[in-house]
């Protein structure tokens, strides 16, 4: 389960779409880049869980609230 999600644009004008974020998961701080097609790019090295697809589908129902949906 996805803990103390946050978010932040990647570029200083915060109209340009691309954001990084981080999430607690198993208590290990994850962080990675939510690009503009959807795609999500890891940055915590070694980080590939076994329901990596539903920690997307997680992240992509986030994003889509606070970003999207505003």
């Amino acid at each position: 389960m996805i803990q103390h999600f946050q978010y932040k644009s990647l570029y200083m004008n915060e109209n340009l779409p691309g954001w990084s974020f981080s999430f607690y998961y198993q208590k290990q701080m994850i962080t990675g880049i939510y690009h503009p097609d959807g795609r999500i790019e890891w940055k915590t090295e070694g980080f590939s869980p076994d329901n990596e697809d539903e920690i997307k589908k997680q992240i992509h129902e986030i994003m889509l609230f606070h970003v999207y949906d505003k």
